[in-house]
């Protein structure tokens, strides 16, 4: 994790690490001489994020000022027009896509990643096996102590303590919790909104619960709170070397979160969409062996018409070289990369971006 550690700590954009909701348009506008782009949102992919403007500005020159303040108020910001682009780990719904400033938005996915489950028990050496099932009983209050009957019958060899779950979730607009909740939709049927359950979205109605803002706050309070559960982004639990469990899949494999697991539950997905694809696609829970079931894509969104005609030549360059040299950088920091035909295509959809200002 040496390159995640330079990541966040020799970076030269200005984006903060807070995990909040919207921050305000004065907060983005106001970021310093020389930045030549600015966006803002999800923590998930902050650590890649920031590699990446650095090693950009360090081969171009070009300055990204990129604020982590969650999908939420990314995609606030990005609507509203106070951004040059938006990120979100959760894509816009047809009712968002129509409230934007500057017209129509394009979703670009930029890596694939893995929503984990960390915990905090001292006594317990072997990563955990949970179900969706189980999972999504824990956040809604129906499975309080760890050791469970329903944990236990799923990890027999392991000591689990006769102590009271911690659930941490997060407090702010995040594409984290859709990714999470889209998947607890799929995988208990308990969870679905339909059923009684809290849904799938950004934001939903935790039944239990601490609230941790980003990601960092959540892998922060599960850090520092024994007990705790939470969900998080695979590099920041590994960076908080806390662990993670194996999360059963639809084929019933017990999978740990790896960069290969990740990139095959993106494999099926990828093939089968269609020419005309707006890439709001869902991973979750997808079929075959060796698939994580919590993974997604992350995307960029931009203007399909940018107000600004330079700054939209930037924000292209900056993308083309995001889907070459830096897909490179995405494994180190614990991303899986986008598949070198999915890549190519996605380039050259960067063609449907105007370049010349509408008079």
């Amino acid at each position: 994790m040496r390159l995640l550690a330079i990541a966040l700590t020799t970076i030269t954009v200005l984006g903060t690490a807070c995990g909040g909701g919207d921050t305000g348009a004065g907060d983005t506008a106001t970021s310093s001489a020389g930045v030549d782009l600015t966006g803002a949102g999800a923590t998930f992919p902050q650590p890649i994020y920031n590699k990446w403007f650095h090693d950009y500005a360090a081969a171009t020159g070009v300055q990204i000022n990129y604020q982590s303040i969650g999908s939420g108020g990314g995609i606030r910001q990005f609507s509203e027009g106070t951004v040059d682009f938006g990120a979100s780990d959760g894509p816009m719904s047809d009712e968002e896509m129509t409230r934007t400033r500057h017209g129509a938005a394009l979703h670009f996915p930029t890596v694939l990643g893995a929503v984990v489950m960390t915990y905090n028990l001292a006594t317990v050496a072997q990563p955990l096996r949970l179900t969706g099932e189980v999972i999504g009983d824990i956040y809604m209050k129906k499975i309080t102590k760890w050791n469970d009957s329903r944990i236990a019958a799923l990890n027999p060899s392991v000591p689990l303590p006769n102590t009271d779950i911690i659930v941490v979730h997060r407090s702010d607009g995040s594409g984290t919790t859709y990714v999470f909740t889209d998947y607890l939709s799929s995988a208990s049927p308990a969870w679905a909104q339909s059923a009684g359950g809290p849904g799938r979205g950004k934001e939903v109605n935790w039944p239990v619960g601490l609230g941790g803002q980003g990601n960092e706050g959540v892998s922060g309070q599960v850090k520092q709170t024994p007990g705790s559960i939470g969900y998080v982004e695979l590099a920041y639990a590994k960076q908080n070397r806390l662990p993670t469990a194996h999360i059963q899949n639809k084929a019933g494999e017990f999978v740990e979160p790896t960069i290969a697991s990740i990139t095959a539950a993106s494999e099926g997905v990828i093939a089968a969409l269609p020419p005309d694809t707006d890439y709001r696609v869902s991973i979750v829970n997808g079929p075959g062996a060796g698939t994580y079931p919590i993974s997604s894509f992350t995307w960029l969104l931009v203007y399909k018409t940018p107000p600004d005609a330079a700054k939209a030549k930037k924000l292209v360059d900056f993308m083309r070289w995001m889907y070459t040299t830096g897909q490179q950088s995405a494994a180190a920091l614990d991303y899986a990369p986008l598949p070198a035909a999915l890549a190519q295509r996605l380039t050259e959809r960067l063609s449907t971006i105007a370049l010349t200002t509408t008079p």
